[in-house]
């Protein structure tokens, strides 16, 4: 009889306590979701509320006041555009058409007897035969050219005064900072850019900037201007500088630019400009002081020729009489061809640039001036009457 040894039953699981703990789990579960996850709280007694939330973002608007805009907001109408136009034939068709030959900027700075008054660059407005001045609201006016000056690039422009509510006020340029911050107003690129607004600091005072009138490669003259790093671009030529008072202290002229240099902008302080301003106004033209004679400076002359003007091995600069006109100051004056000046009114000349300067900035018409010159190699000392002409 074989033995017969019964094999244990495992026991049954209890499917009640798993199904229990399973239950505790999603409960658990769902409650952390709802408590950590605050978007998926839904009122649902909101019948607004969609299965889908629409997020809505409330505007401010705000009405920014800051010196700055104040300023702008109170100058902007007294800069203009300036497009200067010229008739242009066509090579082809030998037709003839007035066409926009460059643009720059004015700013009305006088409202008198049913006229305004604009100053402006001179090289805005050289050669033009139809002044177009446009406000800043894009209304058009025609203007008429006062006056012109090629030596302080400025010139000014008249128009009828119906179009015109504010004028520009003058400030005091020999009192800006180094620093001072600054706004320059006008239409860079041209009259899409209308009353561009730029904003910076007074870099630099009383910089002299050397001029080449006629681009034969010689320094003609030296333009005393304001400095700043306020963006000045073609077009922002006659256009404003301004301080924070609102008063001008410049007209914009010009711009360096080079590889090295991201851009300087320079500006006519008001200073200078206003006696200049004021003479184009009331004679049309600025009448200076001249001598009657054509000059050379000596650094020009090649060293083998300087013998024939005999000077002391010491003298190294001056400026050489080339010529002397007939019926003029310098014949009067007893002023020879090759005389070497070196010296005017007790002050050291040593080239044409400086003995410009002394005559422009320093003399008027019908002034005395003193001379000491080299002749023979021979120290002259010669007075002279100034008169006003075209030559000096």
């Amino acid at each position: 009889m074989d033995d017969f040894t019964p094999v244990p039953r495992s026991p049954k699981p209890n499917h009640m306590w798993t199904f229990i703990i399973g239950v505790i789990g999603v409960v658990v579960g769902a409650l952390l979701v709802w408590i950590l996850t605050p978007t998926a709280k839904l009122d649902s007694s909101n019948p607004a509320v969609n299965d889908e939330q629409t997020t809505q973002q409330e505007q401010v608007h705000l009405d920014v006041h800051t010196d700055l805009t104040d300023v702008v907001s109170d100058t902007t109408d007294t800069v203009v555009g300036v497009t200067n136009l010229q008739t242009v034939r066509d090579f082809w068709s030998s037709t003839e058409s007035t066409q926009e030959t460059g643009t720059g900027s004015g700013v009305v700075y006088k409202k008198e007897n049913g006229k305004a008054y604009i100053v402006t660059n001179h090289h805005v407005v050289e050669n033009a035969e139809i002044l177009e001045i446009t406000f800043d609201d894009g209304t058009k006016t025609e203007g008429k050219l006062i006056g012109s000056d090629m030596w302080t690039d400025l010139a000014v422009i008249e128009i009828d005064d119906d179009l015109v509510e504010d004028v520009a006020t003058f400030g005091d340029s020999d009192l800006l900072k180094r620093g001072e911050t600054v706004i320059a107003i006008g239409n860079p690129l041209g009259l899409g850019f209308s009353g561009s607004v730029t904003v910076g600091v007074v870099s630099g005072k009383d910089r002299s900037i050397p001029i080449d009138f006629n681009r034969d490669g010689q320094v003609d003259w030296y333009a005393d201007v304001l400095q700043t790093d306020a963006a000045i671009n073609p077009g922002n030529s006659g256009g404003a500088l301004i301080n924070l008072a609102g008063e001008l202290i410049g007209i914009n002229s010009m711009k360096i630019s080079q590889e090295t240099v991201e851009g300087i902008g320079l500006a006519i302080p008001i200073n200078l400009a206003a006696p200049i301003i004021n003479k184009l106004e009331k004679y049309g033209e600025v009448i200076r002081p001249t001598m009657g004679v054509t000059l050379i400076d000596l650094t020009s002359i090649p060293a083998q020729q300087q013998f024939v003007l005999k000077l002391p091995a010491d003298v190294k600069h001056g400026v050489v009489v080339n010529d002397v006109l007939p019926d003029s100051p310098a014949l009067e004056a007893g002023l020879e061809r090759y005389d070497v000046i070196v010296e005017m009114d007790g002050e050291k000349i040593e080239n044409m640039i400086e003995l410009r300067k002394h005559l422009y900035n320093e003399k008027a018409v019908g002034d005395s001036l003193s001379l000491k010159v080299y002749r023979e190699g021979e120290i002259l000392e010669l007075e002279m009457t100034l008169e006003d002409d075209i030559t000096l």
